[in-house]
């Protein structure tokens, strides 16, 4: 009890949100938010960013952020009202680090005389002490045990969901939740340019009937490979799919090309050649174009991955296969736009280590059998016909 009180720092309670809303800082006029990672790390950071904007309506939100993350946010509409991108550091941003890249990012950080800094970026043993060289008057985030203390700290405890985990950082930081997912909008250009190089009206060629617009995405990758449905199985998928009149398209990023081409390959089969309507366009588009695609399509089936957050963020339904545990921390809130396919497995089939412990409770097993390969592909392809048969934000797609 006493550190859990140490950690509201003295604060007042002044409303409601995923926990306590403590009493908002005076005079913030400058905020500094870490969150480094891929595109799902910073999709479940932007809910607490703008609840953040919204807190603080005449600060100027700065987002830490890797290239990746830095990239996407310059081709869409965010809350974040910039982006600076990290140094390799360890814990924060892996990579070689140089220590007189980072003097120079720490004291150029200091120079803009952050207000507050908000620590989004895990349980703050590395993120923690960094967050700090910022110099920010006030400093909010997570902490586990070993972790450094801020000024006020959340407890952090690795199975929870992400997007609300930091939300009730915010929360910590006087600032009540606005929206429980994130929100992104694609810039009008990269429609324009998607429609120029694929067009997707009348549902592309060789897609069924005209006017059929049904185009199903299909992103077959995932950072960690037990995360990763076998090729084989979206493979079905996609064939089923565009058997059945559907536009499927595989993407990716450049590290995927090989294997977006091997589910084409698969859906394909013994025919011989290519189906017109399945292809794969990994390691084709930049971020806005895929955000566009994604937003143009009917359903995004996908891993537990950044482009399946992505999709969820510009209000695209989607399927998603995930591990249980991975689906407390990372799935979708919802169901009517939705759905979750769980892989269950709770131990490791090579060795028969414990899967279940995670983060920084356990070390991770060198085997990278898929945890989710037992799902069945026509319980996903079921849940794509019930995507497009049901929602109303489908028609005219």
């Amino acid at each position: 009890m006493e550190l859990f009180n140490a950690d509201f720092g003295g604060a007042r309670i002044t409303g409601h949100g995923i926990g306590p809303v403590l009493e908002p800082f005076g005079g913030i006029s400058r905020i500094a938010v870490l969150r480094g990672g891929g595109l799902g790390d910073l999709m479940f950071a932007l809910p607490a960013v703008a609840a953040l904007k919204a807190a603080y309506p005449d600060a100027r939100v700065t987002l830490l952020c890797t290239p990746i993350q830095a990239e996407l946010l310059s081709q869409t509409v965010g809350p974040a009202d910039e982006t600076v991108i990290l140094p390799f550091a360890e814990g924060v941003r892996p990579g070689p680090e140089d220590h007189h890249e980072l003097d120079r990012f720490f004291a150029a950080m200091r120079a803009r005389n952050f207000d507050l800094a908000v620590q989004l970026h895990g349980g703050g043993r590395y993120s923690n002490p960094f967050l700090l060289r910022l110099g920010a008057r006030h400093t909010v985030g997570t902490r586990t045990p070993d972790a450094v203390p801020l000024e006020r700290t959340v407890p952090y405890l690795y199975y929870q969901h992400e997007p609300l985990r930091a939300l009730e950082v915010a929360g910590f930081a006087g600032a009540a939740p606005r929206e429980l997912e994130a929100r992104l909008q694609v810039l009008p250009e990269f429609h324009q340019q998607l429609e120029q190089d694929l067009p997707l009206g009348d549902g592309g060629p060789g897609n069924g009937a005209p006017g059929d617009h049904r185009v199903l995405v299909i992103h077959p990758g995932a950072t960690d490979p037990r995360r990763r449905w076998p090729a084989e199985r979206f493979a079905a998928v996609a064939r089923r799919a565009a058997d059945e009149g559907f536009r499927v398209v595989v993407v990716g990023d450049s590290s995927e090309k090989e294997l977006a081409e091997t589910v084409v390959e698969l859906a394909v089969g013994d025919s011989g050649s290519a189906h017109p309507a399945i292809e794969s366009l990994a390691g084709k588009l930049s971020l806005g174009e895929l955000a566009a695609l994604l937003a143009s399509s009917s359903v995004v089936v996908a891993n537990d991955s950044g482009p399946r957050h992505l999709a969820q963020a510009l209000g695209t339904p989607t399927v998603g296969v995930y591990w249980a545990g991975n689906a407390i921390n990372a799935a979708p809130l919802g169901r009517s736009l939705h759905r979750v396919r769980l892989g269950w497995a709770t131990r490791c089939e090579v060795c028969g280590v414990d899967i279940t412990q995670v983060g920084w409770t356990a070390p991770r097993c060198p085997h990278d059998e898929s945890t989710v390969k037992a799902v069945e592909p026509s319980e996903v392809y079921e849940d794509v016909l019930q995507l497009t048969a049901t929602s109303p934000l489908l028609r005219g797609r």
